[in-house]
């Protein structure tokens, strides 16, 4: 396994059961992020830690397949923060493997964050600071951001904004200070939800249950110009880059590649999917708060 967080100062003295050396040493912000609102989060938060501890940081994306290919092992003198957006009011199914495998703690201090589409987050943070404490992480604080809902700019268009970054800046000098004080292993952060409920069901217009895991982006010949960006934004690797109107892979309903089309050649036309997405427009509008947990 890689050692992405260094070797442990070898003439440290071992610490008592309980305690813990709170020497930290490097501060990192490594998150999924398919459409970069996840990642303005986590990256604003560990930017304010850095600056707060005077500790170097490193920026590690964990989207795209060949990034999660990498395995990180972390030490009891870093502190992380792990990022990931909500999908279905849990973590993305798909993606949820790779950091149950490739994240060991170490005795880090771990601060997860969750972004959600103006809706809920359900039980995503939950399951986050579940996953990374069963890694051998100390959560030691944790946070969901209201982002830009991916299927629809109605939904909290321009969230992540300056407010929101603020509090998260805020939230990195609160959880500097927490950390400054610590002289042992802190107990886990307390986070509403339950990690290991399912995942929330999808309505329509109607009000009733829909099924769209096989909904796949469309291309609109006319204005694809075979730039192949949507394959290479795509996390799942999914589009074929031989022929980008073919999509034979798992497609996660992400929407990097239609976010990321400079063209507006992508899009969905699955009616399950618009139901679905005509139900979050009328039903979720009023603005959602941000929300941290020390």
């Amino acid at each position: 396994m890689n050692d992405a967080a260094g070797a442990r100062d070898s003439q440290a003295p071992a610490a008592a059961k309980g305690e813990k050396d709170m020497k930290l040493n490097k501060v990192w912000a490594l998150y999924y992020s398919a459409t970069g609102t996840t990642g303005k989060v986590a990256a604003t938060i560990g930017s304010e830690l850095e600056a707060q501890l005077g500790l170097p940081l490193e920026e590690v994306r964990f989207t795209k397949p060949a990034e999660r290919e990498k395995e990180y092992t972390f030490t009891e003198n870093d502190l992380v923060v792990v990022g990931t957006p909500t999908y279905a009011g849990r973590m993305p199914n798909k993606i949820l493997p790779d950091f149950r495998e490739k994240l060991a703690g170490g005795g880090a201090l771990a601060v997860p964050v969750v972004l959600f589409g103006n809706r809920s987050y359900d039980n995503s943070l939950a399951e986050l600071c579940a996953v990374l404490e069963r890694n051998g992480f100390h959560t030691v604080a944790a946070g969901a951001f209201v982002g830009r809902h991916a299927f629809t700019d109605e939904l909290a268009y321009g969230r992540p904004g300056w407010s929101d970054l603020f509090e998260a800046k805020t939230f990195a000098k609160k959880i500097a200070d927490k950390v400054k004080t610590l002289s042992a292993v802190p107990e886990p952060v307390k986070v509403p939800g339950d990690p290991d409920a399912p995942y929330y069901v999808p309505k329509g217009i109607d009000g009733a249950p829909v099924n769209f895991l096989k909904a796949r982006p469309r291309t609109r010949l006319a204005k694809c110009t075979k730039c192949g960006a949507c394959v290479r934004v795509c996390p799942m690797g999914a589009i074929d880059p031989r022929d980008v109107s073919s999509v034979p892979g798992t497609c996660i309903k992400c929407q990097a590649c239609v976010r990321k089309c400079t063209k507006g050649a992508k899009y969905f036309d699955d009616p399950a999917f618009l139901s679905h997405v005509a139900m979050l427009e009328r039903s979720f509008q009023e603005p959602r708060e941000n929300e941290v947990f020390l």
